[in-house]
C-alpha cells in the first residue's frame, strides 16, 4: 500500500503549506491549506454559531464537574422539576410518540430483541453498546433484550468496580480484534463492543452522545436525583418507549458525516434568501424565546439566537435526531420538554415543535424557558409564515429544497470522488451527494467506514497526523487538518498524490467562491 504521512511536528515548507507568520490576516481570494482559523473558506465574518465548533477533543476530555454544574443554578431554563412531573413530562412525550412511531422501526427493534444473546448472529455485529446503572442494572441494549444481558451487565459492572477497589480507572479492553470502552459518568455506566477500525477515543465519542441523549430526556439534576435516592432504581420505567431515540442516533453516528465531524450542514442557499428567512425569524421573536431553528431533513437553513446565548452542535444533533425520529410532529404542532444538556444539564426547556407545510421537509423549533409559553411560540410561528409567504424567499427556499445538494461534478475537479470539508471556525461542513459509484448503501456506509479510519488516525490520541495520504484498490484518500479546516477526499484509484495535493487548493477555491451559499457566513441574533 501507497502512503504518505506527517507528524503534527514537522514542517510544512515542502507541502505548500505558508507559515502562519506569512499569512494574511484577512480573508484571501485565493486560499492555501495554511490559512488559519478564521480566514478559511466557510469561516463566519461577524461571530461564531455555535459556543465551541472545535469540540472533538472537547468531547472527549471533559471532567468530572458534571455533577458540580447539574447543581449549579442557571439563569436559562427551568431546573428542579420534580420525580412525579417529570414522569409525566417524559411519559406523556414518549406515549404521544409511541403512537406515531414507524412500523418499520418497531419491526425493527422486535426482530433485534428477538436475537438470542447466545447465537452466533448476535456476536457477529460489528458494534454493541450497553447502558447500565452503577448498581449493575441494564438500562439499554443496542441488540437483544436488556433481560437476557442483566448476567453480562453485572459481569461489566463487576469490571469497573474491582478497578476501582484499586483505586483505578478501566478504560478499555482489547482483545481478539476487539475493542470493549468504557464511559463512566455517574451514576449511569456505559459500554461499547467494537470490531470496526474506530479509534478508542472516538467510541468514547458515541458513548458520550449515547450518554446526553439520556440526560435530553431526563434531566441530570432528575438522573443524579433518582439514583441518590433509590440506587438499584430501574430507569428503564422512566425511558421505556424512548429506545427509538438511542437506536436511530446510534445509526446516525455510523451515517452521519455531521457527528463524525462534530459539525452541522446548511441546506445549499443563496445568502439574499437566507438573509430573508433569518429576518422573518427575528421578526416573529417573544420574551421567553431562546433559540429559533429552521430545519430542511438533516440540513440547516438557519438558527437565531438570542444575544449572547450560544447553542452547542452537540445539543443541534439532538434536536435534529428528535425531528428524526418520530412522525409525530409532522400531525400538528408539538410542544415537548427537552433538555439541552451541552447548555444546561439540570433543566428542561420547552419546544415547539411543527412543519411548515404537511409535506415539507421545513420543520421549525422555537425553544422556549417558560413552559406554559405553547401559544405564544405559535403565534411566533404564524407572524413567521405571514412575513415569509409574502416574500419571494419563500419560493427560493421550495425550489432549494428539490436540489438540497450538490454534485461533486460542480467543483470541477474530474478524478475526485467525493470529500467532506469543515470549517473549523464556525462549526459548519459541507459534502456533495454520493456518486453513482457509491450509490447503494453499503457502498456509502463502506465510505463512511473510510472517513471513521482517516479521522482516527489525525485525531490519535498519542501520534495525531497532520496529513495522511492512502491508495486503496478501489479508491484513493487523502486527509488533511489545519488550524483552520478539516478536509476529507476520495479520489479515483488512478489518480497521483500529487493530482490530490494539487486537487485541495482548487476545492478550496471552489468552496470560497460558494461560501455564501453553503455555509451562514452571518448568524443573526435577537
Amino acid at each position: 500500500m501507497d502512503g504518505g504521512v506527517h507528524r503534527a511536528a514537522l514542517s510544512w515548507e515542502n507541502a505548500t503549506l505558508a507559515p502562519v507568520d506569512r499569512l494574511r490576516s484577512d480573508r484571501a481570494e485565493s486560499p492555501t491549506p495554511g490559512l488559519v482559523e478564521g480566514t478559511e473558506p466557510g469561516a463566519g465574518q461577524t461571530s461564531a454559531i455555535f459556543v465551541h465548533a472545535q469540540s472533538f477533543e472537547d468531547l472527549t476530555v471533559e471532567a468530572e464537574e458534571a455533577r458540580q454544574e447539574a447543581e449549579r443554578e442557571i439563569e436559562l431554563g427551568k431546573p428542579e422539576e420534580s420525580a412525579e412531573e417529570l414522569q409525566v413530562l417524559v411519559g406523556e412525550k414518549i406515549k404521544e410518540e409511541e403512537r406515531h412511531e414507524k412500523k418499520s422501526w418497531l419491526e425493527s427493534r422486535i426482530e433485534e430483541e428477538k436475537e438470542d444473546v447466545s447465537s452466533e448472529a448476535w456476536r457477529s455485529h460489528r458494534k454493541h453498546v450497553f447502558v447500565l446503572s452503577e448498581a449493575g442494572k441494564p438500562i439499554y441494549t443496542r441488540y437483544g433484550t436488556e433481560e437476557a444481558l442483566s448476567s453480562t451487565m453485572g459481569v461489566m459492572m463487576a469490571l469497573v468496580s474491582f478497578v476501582e477497589a484499586e483505586k483505578n480507572i478501566i478504560h478499555s479492553i482489547h482483545a481478539d480484534g476487539y475493542k470493549v470502552v468504557f464511559l463512566t459518568k455517574s451514576p449511569l455506566v456505559l459500554v461499547g463492543v467494537s470490531r470496526t477500525c474506530q479509534s478508542e477515543k472516538e467510541l468514547v465519542r458515541e458513548l458520550q452522545y449515547i450518554y446526553y441523549q439520556i440526560v435530553s430526556l431526563l434531566t441530570l439534576t432528575q438522573l443524579n436525583h433518582i439514583f441518590q435516592h433509590k440506587q438499584n432504581y430501574d430507569l428503564r420505567r422512566l425511558l421505556a418507549g424512548s429506545e427509538h431515540l438511542t437506536d436511530n442516533l446510534l445509526l446516525r453516528l455510523e451515517r452521519d458525516p455531521g457527528l463524525l465531524l462534530s459539525a452541522i450542514t446548511c441546506l445549499p442557499l443563496a445568502s439574499s434568501a437566507r438573509d430573508v428567512v433569518s429576518s422573518s425569524l427575528q421578526a416573529a421573536k417573544a420574551p421567553n424565546l431562546v433559540f429559533s431553528i429552521l430545519l430542511a431533513g438533516d440540513c440547516l437553513v438557519t438558527l437565531v439566537r438570542k444575544k449572547d446565548q450560544y447553542l452547542h452542535h452537540i445539543d443541534l444533533h439532538l434536536v435534529f435526531n428528535l425531528v428524526g425520529s418520530s412522525s409525530s410532529f409532522r400531525e400538528g404542532e408539538g410542544w415537548t420538554p427537552i433538555c439541552l444538556p451541552k447548555f444546561n444539564t439540570a433543566g428542561f426547556f420547552h419546544a415547539h415543535i411543527s412543519y411548515l407545510e404537511p409535506a415539507s421537509q421545513l420543520c421549525l423549533i422555537l425553544v422556549s424557558t417558560d413552559r406554559e409559553d405553547f401559544f405564544n411560540m405559535s403565534d411566533c410561528k404564524r407572524r413567521f409564515l405571514e412575513r415569509l409567504s409574502k416574500r419571494s424567499a419563500y419560493q427560493a427556499l421550495k425550489e432549494a429544497l428539490k436540489c438540497s445538494s450538490y454534485s461533486v461534478a460542480q467543483v470541477g475537479i474530474p478524478e475526485l470522488r467525493h470529500f467532506l470539508y469543515k470549517s473549523k471556525s464556525s462549526g459548519l461542513y459541507t459534502s456533495p451527494e454520493f456518486p453513482v459509484v457509491y450509490e447503494s448503501e453499503e457502498e456509502q456506509d463502506r465510505l463512511m467506514g473510510l472517513y471513521q479510519d482517516l479521522h482516527s488516525r489525525l485525531h490519535h490520541p498519542t501520534r495525531p497526523l497532520r496529513f495522511f495520504y492512502r491508495c486503496n484498490k478501489a479508491e484513493n484518500l487523502l486527509a488533511w487538518v489545519t488550524s483552520g479546516f478539516e478536509i476529507y477526499l476520495c479520489f479515483s484509484p488512478l489518480g497521483t498524490k500529487a493530482l490530490a495535493v494539487a486537487a485541495v487548493n482548487k476545492l478550496l477555491k471552489w468552496i470560497r467562491k460558494e461560501e455564501d451559499r453553503l455555509f451562514i457566513l452571518s448568524p443573526p441574533t435577537y
